[in-house]
């Protein structure tokens, strides 16, 4: 069996970031397993720009964003496996793969980093009622279908769900001769990014349907209607606000996942994100293994998930050097009022060396609000925010310093300014 310090799991930007940080920091027995035919994640299907305004100062198309880190990981001669399926993951850190080179094989790493991305939630996991006839679809796919094997998957479209990849698609779908008549999204606010809002649908007139979502589905063999309904505060529909949009294509954009089966068979401790619970430097509960961007939470940038590979590959490095306090002492981190989630979930002061970047969303839009830390009931950092959106991860950096306790729990909150 052949041993490495390191596998990582996932050739995303997250992973691609992880191995190159963990190379520079001096681990150089890495191999990364991607299950596609290309490193470089869903990237490469995310043509439109505007990727790269924090990482590199510039906007640059998804397969360009990816190249940049594709080009630096190959320099640095990093062993990788495509077009591999990791099959699962045993409790002495052997990882189980099969690909048409090596067959069924297992290697053994000292330290895993799981960066296995995000899924999207499909039409079973919403329950639209109506028929079941094709052309229903998730944004993404559609996505992949134009944008990689040049296929328009319908003329007359209607998009549930005003996620970013929603939006852009109702941009794309336009460009390329379909007609979009509208987006339809459950909740009073979109769950897009403003600058999509107004690039995909302002800037070519398609209309945005608030408290709506699809009440029926109608086709025998292809989509043929849809009716869209309005909904009242607890979601029900409401009775006369009917419309019949007549389409050949309802693509979802309804929320996506992270893909964490691997980590659940061996009953990782999870979070409300879908993603595992981890520490200051990315460490899940399984001393060794790490987990970094989609797989972790859904990000709004991939350059924050870039960034978050780094903290992972630096996390990793920092483990297999022996450089890790293992302790009792331990903050736990939780979401007070008004915040959906906090990552990390726990924190050992003692392992940090300058600061702990916290992230997190909020559960609903806020206007001049507060943003307020907590270590058992004590406040130790307050932080003005004019604007809050749900679609848009917020970060609070908390310095070595500004800890006052290395155990109990820290909350961080929402507050009246």
């Amino acid at each position: 069996m052949k041993e490495y310090d390191l596998v990582v799991v996932g050739g995303g930007s997250a992973g691609l970031a992880a191995s190159i940080a963990a190379y520079e920091d001096g681990v150089k027995s890495i191999l990364l397993l991607e299950k596609e035919k290309f490193l470089g994640g869903i990237l490469l299907q995310c043509i439109h720009n505007g990727f790269g305004l924090h990482e590199f100062n510039e906007q640059l198309a998804g397969p360009e964003y990816a190249q940049r880190f594709v080009d630096k990981f190959m320099s640095y001669g990093i062993e990788y496996k495509v077009d591999t399926m990791v099959l699962g993951i045993n409790e002495d850190k052997s990882i189980i793969y099969s690909n048409k080179e090596d067959g069924y094989s297992i290697v053994k790493a000292k330290a895993i980093i799981m960066s296995t991305g995000c899924s999207e939630r499909t039409r079973g996991a919403i329950a639209i009622p109506g028929s079941r006839p094709s052309g229903i679809l998730t944004a993404g796919l559609a996505q992949r279908y134009l944008n990689i094997d040049g296929y328009l998957v319908g003329k007359r479209v209607f998009i549930l769900g005003s996620g970013d990849i929603g939006l852009i698609m109702a941009r794309r779908m336009t460009l390329e001769g379909a007609k979009v008549l509208g987006v339809a999204e459950l909740m009073p606010y979109s769950n897009g990014l403003n600058r999509n809002i107004v690039q995909c649908l302002h800037d070519f007139d398609i209309p945005l349907y608030l408290s709506h979502t699809v009440s029926n589905i109608i086709g025998k063999d292809h989509l043929e209607k849809i009716v869209v309904s309005k909904v009242d505060d607890k979601m029900n529909f409401i009775e006369g606000s009917e419309m019949e949009f007549e389409v050949d294509t309802l693509l979802l954009s309804v929320g996506l996942l992270p893909s964490n089966v691997l980590l659940e068979d061996m009953g990782m401790e999870m979070s409300s994100t879908r993603g595992p619970k981890v520490n200051e430097m990315m460490e899940t509960c399984k001393e060794g293994i790490f987990a970094c961007g989609n797989s972790l939470h859904v990000h709004d940038l991939v350059d924050f998930v870039t960034k978050e590979g780094r903290e992972a590959g630096k996390g990793a490095s920092r483990y297999l050097k022996g450089l890790v306090t293992r302790n009792e002492e331990c903050l736990e981190c939780v979401a007070g009022d008004g915040i959906s989630y906090v990552i990390p979930q726990y924190v050992h002061v003692s392992n940090v060396d300058d600061n702990v970047e916290f992230k997190f969303r909020v559960r609903s839009p806020m206007e001049n609000k507060k943003i307020v830390i907590k270590i058992n009931d004590q406040v130790i950092k307050s932080v003005v925010k004019l604007h809050l959106l749900p679609a848009e991860m917020e970060t609070v950096v908390v310095k070595k310093g500004e800890f006052t306790s290395n155990n109990g729990k820290l909350v961080i909150e929402v507050e009246e300014r």
